[in-house]
């Protein structure tokens, strides 16, 4: 038997603290490795932590909303036999271990004598060799916090006797706490509100497959029915500053102080670096987007595409995309260092996305190789992680052009803030009825208003009216210039 400390691992952003958002597990708890144990969020997104070891929690090393320091004490294990902890690197902070890739047949092989490994650390390299950042500390363990614990954040106030002691013979025949399922699978049951947990698996030694998933969410014999997600507040929007009771405003206090952490931080800071260094100018036009929508609809309609999510800002994604192959000093970024105008022939689309931490701008990479159904998959999945939470580091760099849709929210046009390190966005306003010129006629037609902001040291006017008026025509006729492209 040994105690192990979990610390705070660097979660690949290099950033230098995040927040305890929701502990999964409590004093006591006995854990099997990759378990999840606490969700965390940094100045970028929401990361769910799983368990580096197996056996029983001593200690949790602070409160739900407590900002804590990469690298130092989070949780501590008791543990105890052979292949009940993944793979630590040395006590020295700066030079990480790499862990060999995981296998479906690896994971949840705890005690068979093969080496664990955690998933969900690291990044994979070009030779799928992951390398993850745990640190294990040597020497004694931190001691707990002594505050007193909230009902919903327990912490170790208890001495760490009080915590049930598990022998060093059985830890490694632990009974699974979490259910044997590989990470897309668990990333779609939680898309979709099923409780993996009540699922049995009907893959190889048991593994919950996606039509296990799949057969709870259509109800089949012998499945659990899925939950339903609590409702959004607010009637338009996730944003945390709107969607608040009415009755508040007269009974509550006359001052609401809310801190400018995590996410809401992440997103002040970049805003006012990208207001302070990038000389910003923009273009915009009103669009006749009408077979835009017809060709929406017209593709709703299509039994081949019913379990797809089709809007017009998937056309729109196309349409920026094309103009960029079309106009490639579009994807550029401007090096200021160098004194040079870096262009990128792949497109990093970043999709702006309301959630109730902030707003992210998190990127679809390659978008510019997607088509249609790519295109509108991709963006599904981007926008559900980012309003879940779940949204990845990775996910969250490298983006080289962005759109922002504001339509949703009524409004018919916006002049948007670049996100720092890129080139132009797009902001696309309601697609509403208007009278309209066609042959010497007015008609009513299906109008939009594009606005197109930019870095005017990469990109001057000509290039971006002559960007923004390839926009209006793929938005004219999308169809014409799908297959076109």
């Amino acid at each position: 038997m040994s105690e192990e400390i979990f610390l705070l691992p660097d979660v690949g952003e290099g950033l230098l603290e995040a927040e305890i958002v929701t502990w999964k597990v409590k004093v006591g708890d006995v854990v099997t490795l990759n378990q999840p144990l606490v969700d965390i969020e940094t100045a970028k997104a929401t990361v769910e932590l799983p368990s580096p070891y197996a056996g029983t929690v001593l200690a949790l090393h602070g409160n739900v909303g407590d900002v804590m320091e990469v690298h130092k004490p989070l949780i501590t294990f008791e543990v105890g036999g052979s292949g009940t902890t993944a793979p630590a690197a040395s006590a020295a902070p700066t030079e990480p271990a790499p862990a060999k890739a995981a296998t479906d047949k690896q994971e949840g092989s705890v005690g068979e004598g093969r080496e664990a490994v955690l998933i969900g650390y690291g990044v994979a390299n070009e030779d799928a060799v992951v390398t993850r950042k745990h640190r294990r500390q040597s020497g004694s363990p931190t001691t707990a916090p002594s505050a007193a614990p909230v009902a919903d954040a327990p912490v170790a106030a208890a001495p760490v006797a009080a915590a049930p002691v598990v022998p060093t013979s059985s830890v490694a025949t632990l009974p699974s706490l979490a259910p044997r399922s590989t990470p897309p699978v668990r990333l779609y049951a939680k898309q979709h509100g099923v409780e993996i947990s009540s699922l049995a698996g009907t893959g190889r030694d048991g593994l919950i497959t996606r039509d296990d998933v799949e057969q709870a969410l259509s109800g089949a014999p012998g499945t659990v029915t899925p939950r339903v997600s609590a409702p959004i507040t607010g009637p338009n929007t996730t944003s945390r500053f709107v969607g608040r009771e009415l009755e508040s405003w007269s009974t509550g206090p006359k001052e609401e102080r809310i801190p400018v952490k995590g996410v809401l931080r992440s997103m002040a800071e970049a805003m006012v670096q990208s207001a302070f260094t990038q000389p910003r100018a923009a273009v915009w036009v009103r669009v006749d987007a009408t077979r835009t929508m017809e060709l929406v609809a017209s593709l709703k309609q299509q039994s081949n595409l019913a379990g797809v999510r089709l809007s017009p800002l998937t056309i729109i994604a196309l349409a920026v995309c094309d103009a960029a192959r079309h106009f490639p000093g579009l994807n550029s970024s401007f090096d200021a260092a160098a004194n040079e105008v870096i262009v990128r022939r792949s497109v990093n689309l970043g999709i702006a996305a309301d959630t109730p931490r902030g707003l992210i701008v998190p990127n679809i990479k390659g978008a510019d190789q997607l088509d249609l159904v790519g295109m509108a998959s991709a963006m599904t999945v981007l926008v559900d992680k980012a309003r879940q939470g779940t949204t990845t580091p990775n996910e969250m760099i490298g983006t080289t052009l962005s759109i922002t849709n504001v339509g949703p929210f009524g409004v018919d046009a916006a002049i948007p803030i670049l996100p720092p390190g890129t080139g132009a966005i797009l902001a696309v306003g309601q697609i509403a009825k208007a009278p309209w010129v066609v042959d010497d006629e007015v008609v009513v037609r299906q109008v939009v208003e594009l606005a197109m902001a930019f870095d005017h040291r990469q990109v001057d006017g000509a290039m971006a009216s002559a960007v923004l008026a390839h926009i209006g025509r793929f938005l004219h006729d999308p169809a014409a210039a799908i297959i076109a492209g």
